[in-house]
C-alpha cells in the first residue's frame, strides 16, 4: 500500500494510466500469498468458531474470484494507452481520435483546468524524480501534449517555459518551478508578451487574441463578461517574467506571430466585390458571399476595416431579413464579428440592425439566436444601445432563450441581459418579460450550476430597483439564497449574501426570515473564512441583522 500510494500521491492522472498494470500487478501477488496463506491454515488446530470460519472462507473465495477476474474497463485502458503511446506524431485527429478522447474522458483530463493541473503535477514528478525513470516520465509528458492537442490547446512545449529547462537539462536544474502567474492559462506556456483583459486576468497575446477572434466573449479563467476587447500590454508582468528568466538561465523562445494563411483564390481585393455580391439578385450568389464574409469578417481587423469601408455593413443589414434561415445566420455572425469595433458598432446601430436581430432572435435557427444574443451584447456596450434594445423589443426574445434555448444560448442570452439592465428601464421590461422564473429555473437546476452566478449577478440588478423588489422580494427566493450561502461554491455564496444584503436593506422582513431560515451561523462563518467580497457583505448583514433585534 505504501509503494501504491506513491504513484497516488503524484497526483498525475497520466502517471497512474500508466503505473496501473504495475500497481494491479502488485496487489495480484499479495492476493495470492494471502489466499496460499489461508488455504494453509490448521483451523482445527486453533480450535477457531464455525463464525469465524465462514468470514475466511469467504474471503477467500473473494481473493481466488479477485486473482482471476480481470476488469474489462482496465484491459480497454491498457489497450488504448498502447496505441497512442505507439502511434507517431501524424494523425491524432483521424483514426486514433476516438481513442485519445476516449481516454482523455476515463482519465478527466479535457479542460483546461484539468491539464493544468495535470501539468503542475507532472513537474512535481519530474522534480522528484530527480532524472530517474525517464522512459516513463518522457510517456508520460508524450500523453500530456497528446491531451492538450485534442482540448485545442496550441503550444510546442507541453510543460510551457520549463520543458526548456527540463526535458533538455534534466540533471542540471532538476528543481526549477515556474511560477503559476508566469504561465498563461490558455496555453499553459511562461508568456513572452502578456496582455491584460476586461476581467483583470493576464494571457499571452496571441492565444488570448485567437480566443476572441473565435466569438468568445467571456474570460477563459474566471468565465466572466468581458466589458470590453481591448488588450492592455502586461508590463510589470513581463518585466518580472524577464527578470526570473536572466536569474534562472532560461532562455524564452521568441514565438513569431504565426502569418495569416494566404489563399490564392481570395485576395483581399476580393472584399468589394463580395460586398457587391451581398445585393445580387442572384440568390445563391448572395448565399455564398454571405458564407464568404463571416469568414473573412472573423479573420483579422484588417478584413473588418475593408468590409466596413467598402459598405458592407449597410449590405449585410439589407440580408438580415432574408427568408433563408442559414443567410440569416451567417449575415448576423458577420456582424457580430463586424461589431468588435467601436465605429463599426455605431454603423451597425444607425444602419437600422436592431429590429431586424431582435426578429431573427425570435424566429431564427438556433445558432443564429445564439448568435443574434451576442451581437446585441456586442451592441449594447454603447449606453446608448442598452435603451434602443430595449425600446425596440429586445429583452422578451432574450428572456425566451434564456428559459428555452440552448446551452450556449442560454449562456448568450444572460451575458447580453446582464449588460441590457444596467438601464434602469430594462429592469423592469426584464421582469414583464417573466426574467424571475426563468432565472429561478437555473437556481434550482444543478445541471446548470455553472450559469448561478449569472442569475445571481443578474438579481443583483433587478433587486436594486424598486419596482422589480415586488416579483424578486419573496420569502421562497431568500430561502434559496440561504441555502446557496449554506451550500453553494465560495463565488456562489459571495453572490447570494450580495443579493440578500440589496433586499434585507429595503425589505427588512425578508432579512427576518432568512434570520429564522438558519442565516446567522453561517454569516459568522463566512465573515471569517470566506473570499473577502463575501466577508464584507457577510458583515454587512450581521450588522444590519443587529437592526431586526
Amino acid at each position: 500500500m505504501r509503494d501504491c500510494s506513491q504513484v497516488m500521491e503524484a497526483r498525475s492522472m497520466g502517471l497512474q494510466a500508466l503505473e496501473s498494470e504495475a500497481v494491479l500487478g502488485r496487489f495480484r501477488t499479495v492476493y495470492e500469498k494471502m489466499n496460499s496463506a489461508l488455504d494453509g491454515m490448521p483451523y482445527a488446530e486453533l480450535g477457531v468458531s464455525d463464525e469465524v470460519m465462514e468470514q475466511v472462507e469467504l474471503m477467500n473465495a473473494q481473493l481466488t474470484r479477485c486473482k482471476k477476474r480481470r476488469d474489462t474497463q482496465d484491459i480497454e485502458l491498457a489497450m488504448d494507452l498502447m496505441v497512442i503511446l505507439q502511434k507517431k506524431e501524424d494523425d491524432e485527429r483521424g483514426s486514433d481520435g476516438a481513442i485519445l478522447d476516449r481516454l482523455a474522458s476515463k482519465l478527466e483530463l479535457q479542460t483546461l483546468p484539468d491539464l493544468r493541473a495535470e501539468t503542475v503535477a507532472i513537474k512535481k514528478l519530474i522534480n522528484e524524480r530527480n532524472g530517474q525513470h525517464p522512459d516513463s516520465t518522457k510517456q508520460i509528458v508524450e500523453l500530456l501534449s497528446k491531451f492538450k492537442a485534442v482540448a485545442g490547446v496550441d503550444e510546442k512545449n507541453v510543460l510551457g517555459g520549463e520543458v526548456a529547462v527540463t526535458a533538455k537539462s534534466l540533471d542540471k536544474c532538476p528543481s526549477l518551478m515556474i511560477p503559476d502567474d508566469f504561465l498563461c492559462p490558455i496555453t499553459l506556456e511562461i508568456m513572452t508578451d502578456p496582455v491584460i483583459v476586461a476581467s483583470g486576468q493576464s494571457y499571452e497575446r496571441r492565444s488570448i487574441q485567437r480566443w476572441l477572434d473565435s466569438g468568445e466573449r467571456t474570460c477563459p479563467k474566471t468565465r466572466q463578461p468581458l466589458a470590453h476587447l481591448s488588450l492592455a500590454p502586461n508590463y510589470a508582468l513581463k518585466n518580472l517574467i524577464l527578470q526570473w528568466c536572466e536569474k534562472h538561465k532560461v532562455e524564452l523562445q521568441n514565438r513569431e506571430p504565426e502569418p495569416e494563411p494566404i489563399d490564392d483564390n481570395r485576395p483581399k481585393e476580393d472584399i468589394p466585390s463580395l460586398v457587391e455580391a451581398l445585393s445580387s439578385i442572384h440568390p445563391d450568389v448572395q448565399r455564398k458571399a454571405a458564407k464568404k464574409i463571416r469568414v473573412l469578417s472573423k479573420e483579422s481587423p484588417e478584413n473588418r476595416t475593408l468590409i466596413a469601408h467598402n459598405s458592407g455593413i449597410p449590405a449585410l443589414i439589407g440580408l438580415l431579413a432574408y427568408p433563408d434561415k442559414k443567410v440569416q445566420e451567417n449575415t448576423v455572425t458577420s456582424l457580430l464579428n463586424l461589431s468588435i469595433d467601436k465605429g463599426n458598432k455605431l454603423l451597425i446601430t444607425k444602419g437600422g440592425a436592431i429590429p431586424l436581430i431582435v426578429e431573427i432572435l425570435r424566429n431564427g435557427s438556433p445558432e443564429g439566436q445564439e448568435n443574434s444574443a451576442a451581437t446585441l451584447f456586442s451592441l449594447s456596450m454603447l449606453d446608448e444601445n442598452k435603451a434602443a434594445i430595449g425600446t425596440l423589443g429586445g429583452i422578451a426574445p432574450l428572456v425566451e432563450l434564456l428559459a428555452n434555448g440552448t446551452v450556449r444560448g442560454k449562456k448568450d442570452a444572460a451575458t447580453a441581459i446582464f449588460n441590457l439592465v444596467l438601464n434602469q428601464q430594462n429592469k423592469l421590461r426584464a421582469v414583464q418579460a417573466g426574467i424571475v422564473p426563468a432565472l429561478t429555473k437555473i437556481i434550482d437546476d444543478g445541471s446548470q450550476l455553472a450559469m448561478v452566478d449569472e442569475a445571481l449577478s443578474i438579481f443583483l440588478l433587478l433587486s436594486s430597483h424598486p419596482g422589480c423588489l415586488g416579483e424578486v422580494g419573496t420569502t421562497a427566493f431568500v430561502e434559496k439564497l440561504v441555502q446557496l450561502i449554506k451550500e453553494g461554491t465560495p463565488k456562489n455564496k459571495e453572490c447570494a449574501l450580495s443579493v440578500l444584503l440589496e433586499l434585507g436593506s429595503k425589505k427588512q422582513p425578508l432579512l427576518v426570515h432568512a434570520l429564522r431560515f438558519g442565516l446567522h451561523e453561517h454569516l459568522s462563518i463566512i465573515a471569517r473564512t470566506g473570499t473577502s467580497r463575501a466577508q464584507r457583505k457577510a458583515n454587512s448583514l450581521i450588522q444590519l441583522a443587529k437592526k431586526c433585534y
